[in-house]
């Protein structure tokens, strides 16, 4: 996990035998819920697989980027205008952004 005082960079919230080498979901959730509760938002973008969003109370937003290549520029100005209004909304509002392994997109 890489973590700056508003960005969280991780590796995707996992389930099921999953969970054992990467981030355990219920885990995410409860820390990011104990640590920033009410002001986290969740970026997976992996196109690969995806998860019930219910988790991280809805305020999951799903940016589908293939494994080992690099956003389209509309993909990219997608994913920072959003950014850009979460993080304005509140000074205390903080972004966890994934893919799978949580350093290749």
């Amino acid at each position: 996990v890489f973590s700056t005082d508003r960005i969280i960079a991780m590796s995707f919230p996992s389930s099921g035998k999953q969970s054992f080498y990467r981030n355990p979901i219920k885990e995410v959730a409860r820390f990011l819920d104990t640590k920033h509760p009410g002001h986290y938002k969740v970026y997976n973008l992996c196109s690969e697989q995806g998860y019930d969003p219910k988790y991280f109370h809805y305020r999951v937003e799903r940016i589908f980027i293939d494994d080992h290549n690099v956003p389209s520029l509309q993909d990219m100005l997608k994913f920072t205008a959003s950014v850009r209004e979460w993080m304005s909304q509140d000074e205390k509002n903080v972004i966890a952004i994934h893919c799978k392994g949580g350093k290749g997109r």
